[in-house]
């Protein structure tokens, strides 16, 4: 034991800082939420594979991604392109009757849910359209008629759910109502991105729609409207749907960030903003999250960031600190293969980047089921979460993230696990040397000492 404490001196004398977090395997939590989803699939062959063989399709099954929302998948040609999803790609002429099973295309799209399907991941269906940058708008101008508008998405939810127009019985479970209405609320009229009408009029749509598909639908989850991050716009829609009895069975919100404590933070507003307006059993979702320093010139910058090591230390950190906040499920934007904010795969060779390994780690939360108590010691820069097994097993994951990049002191950490055995624990580290490298380290009065390094994050096993 002296030994081991002279170690840790000499470490901190050459210069290394300390931390101490306490883990707590006999104090339940809850459950390992499902933090590791992301927007769209895996990527591979085009249709029927011929000409390309490249695929992630094994590393996404290890890293068993529990949710694969389809939002602005018809930008990849991975997924089918402009014949996939959005409303406008399935029923492409609004001039035509709604229960018409011939008014519908449904190859593609078919195609593309069910290689998500066939990875064990779960759909998550964004009813409505992809973002458009372009001078000239094709989808995201308001309905001629909302009501049909929800006819059609209740057709295309037949299609998946019950057989119809030579569908599947898939128990696909969410159904989201459009996508960041919010964005350009200010400049709807000259250049909008997401929706082109008044907030009047998407507050109309989103009534119409969810009391037509919940009324069809009691059984399944209808929600939305996938807030960019306007949080006074949020209230307003909010206190509309409250007033006119709409119902809302998830509210899901999006946030790109440097810091995952702010991240935690807004969670908890938008957990409190539901349940001021009525929507206590409703579940929040965040489902379009990543960093992001700034659009103009901080831009490339950030996409750096995304597909190397600190992305990977910002990814854990965020699922990390989420984890004890009331958001319900995460999901990050993008897995799609051909978009700069993808940063589990290469686009060339589809192999994993460093933040793969964060969905992969948390995978392994997650397979022990429950959530145990650790405590930090109000550590900025550390995040922590531990999850216990019934076989005794031990599982704790460590983040170390901090956006500044002139910190450059490795960290001793000393992790202490109440009833840990003494012996081994295996430690896989992801930090500029190591991409989810095995390591031994020694377990000594229920101890484990590493050192991580800036932006880098572990996953420590140990028994009981």
């Amino acid at each position: 034991m002296r030994r081991h404490i002279s170690i840790l001196l000499a470490l901190l004398v050459a210069g290394l800082s300390r931390a101490d977090v306490f883990v707590h395997p006999a104090q339940e939590l809850g459950t390992i939420k499902p933090m590791n989803g992301v927007n769209n699939g895996p990527a591979g062959p085009y249709g029927l594979g011929k000409t390309q063989t490249r695929d992630n399709f094994d590393d996404w099954r290890a890293a068993r991604i529990p949710f694969a929302r389809t939002h602005d998948s018809s930008f990849s040609e991975c997924y089918g392109s402009e014949h996939t999803v959005d409303i406008t790609s399935i029923f492409p002429d609004f001039s035509r009757r709604a229960d018409d099973p011939t008014a519908y295309d449904f190859a593609i799209t078919d195609w593309y849910l069910q290689r998500i399907r066939e990875m064990g991941t779960e759909v998550f269906f964004r009813l409505g359209q992809k973002i458009e940058h372009h001078v000239k708008k094709y989808g995201i101008m308001p309905p001629k008629d909302f009501r049909k508008w929800a006819q059609i998405c209740e057709h295309i939810i037949r299609h998946y759910n019950e057989g119809w127009a030579d569908g599947h019985k898939w128990d696909i479970r969410y159904w989201e109502i459009w996508n960041e209405a919010d964005l350009d609320s200010k400049t709807w009229n000259t250049s909008p991105r997401t929706w082109g009408g008044t907030e009047e009029q998407f507050f109309d749509l989103y009534a119409t729609a969810a009391k037509h598909l919940k009324n069809c639908f009691p059984g399944l989850r209808i929600g939305g409207p996938a807030l960019a991050g306007n949080e006074e716009w949020a209230d307003r829609f909010l206190a509309h749907m409250e007033k006119n009895n709409v119902p809302i069975d998830f509210f899901s919100w999006h946030i790109y960030s440097t810091q995952p404590r702010k991240i935690a933070e807004k969670a908890v507003r938008m957990r409190k903003l539901a349940d001021v307006h009525g929507y206590t059993k409703a579940e929040t979702i965040l489902n379009e999250w990543n960093y992001i320093r700034g659009w103009t010139d901080d831009y490339p910058y950030s996409l750096q960031v995304i597909h190397g090591v600190k992305g990977a230390a910002f990814t854990a950190a965020t699922m990390l600190a989420c984890q004890d906040t009331p958001v319900d499920i995460l999901m990050y934007y993008d897995a799609r293969p051909e978009t700069p904010y993808n940063g589990l795969f290469d686009f060339y060779t589809f192999r994993p980047l460093p933040s793969y390994y964060s969905f992969y780690a948390w995978s392994r939360l997650a397979d022990l089921g429950r959530q145990v108590k650790v405590e930090t010691q109000e550590e900025a820069d550390i995040f922590a979460a531990a999850a216990a097994g019934s076989d005794g097993t031990v599982r704790t994951m460590l983040a170390r993230y901090n956006d500044n990049d002139n910190l450059n002191r490795t960290k001793a950490v000393k992790v202490h696990i109440e009833g840990a055995r003494d012996g081994q624990a295996v430690a896989h580290v992801v930090d500029a040397v190591k991409l989810y490298s095995e390591t031994l380290l020694p377990v000594q009065d229920g101890t484990v000492t590493l050192t991580l390094e800036p932006n880098s994050f572990v996953m420590i096993e140990t028994r009981q």
